[in-house]
């Protein structure tokens, strides 16, 4: 089974920091997943929420600063002290931490709150500067947004992501929108038929497994990877079993 460390190693490091991504790189695992947002001045930053509130030592949604004010905030003392004065990191400074590794590369595009014009095309362009386009996937629960980049650059990879409604035939679904996996929360996965999903070739991916006990149903079903805020506890539990 395939591991994808969430956020970046955010169950040791603040998430989505490059503390996080610096430690996840390190690691002999599948993948590192990701988020994003445009700033006000049109910068795609690395966070997970609409605001800062949460992670960081201020307040406000990201679409209202500009990225050289958001660079002021700090983003991990709010995990621990020993990451005082972690910024916040543009997509770019985080591809950049992979581009010697071979790790896949899941982008989510965080567009289901505030569907931010142009994001995709954005994102593309970064991704196709660095040449990572074959080692990217880019999800969403946006599925707008999913459309959006097949029809820009049909070749990436996507999946669509799902966290409380699944719809009527998962399979038939995935195959309309030519992704390659479908990324979805464990309470769901008994709605999903995964050795057809298997068979054609594509994926079922599931979020966020934190617990061993958690990990041999999901290998018993045919789940090919987990998302994980633990990769390095996750990727010891996997190999022993």
């Amino acid at each position: 089974m395939n591991i994808f460390a969430h956020r970046g190693s955010s169950g040791t490091h603040p998430e989505n920091t490059l503390a996080a991504f610096k430690d996840a790189a390190t690691l002999p695992i599948y993948g590192v997943e990701f988020d994003v947002h445009l700033t006000k001045d049109g910068e795609i930053v690395v966070i997970h929420d609409e605001e800062i509130d949460r992670t960081a030592n201020g307040t406000g949604f990201v679409k209202d600063l500009t990225l050289e004010q958001l660079k002021q905030y700090d983003f991990g003392s709010t995990f621990s002290e020993q990451f005082k004065g972690e910024p916040i990191p543009t997509l770019e400074e985080v591809l950049q931490v992979y581009l010697h590794t071979d790790h896949c590369l899941n982008v989510e595009l965080k567009s289901d709150v505030i569907d931010y014009d142009g994001l995709e095309k954005k994102v593309l362009a970064l991704i196709n500067t660095y040449n990572l386009a074959d080692r990217v996937v880019i999800s969403s629960f946006n599925h707008e947004a999913i459309k959006r980049v097949k029809a820009l650059q049909p070749t990436i990879k996507t999946a669509p992501l799902f966290l409380n409604n699944m719809v009527a035939e998962p399979l038939q679904y995935v195959e309309k929108l030519d992704a390659v996996a479908i990324h979805t929360s464990e309470k769901l996965i008994d709605q999903i038929d995964v050795a057809a999903m298997n068979s054609t070739g594509r994926s079922v991916r599931v979020y966020t497994v934190n617990h061993i006990e958690q990990v041999k149903p999901l290998e018993a079903l045919g789940v090919e990877a987990i998302f994980t805020d633990y990769p390095e506890k996750m990727l010891r539990t996997i190999a022993t079993t």
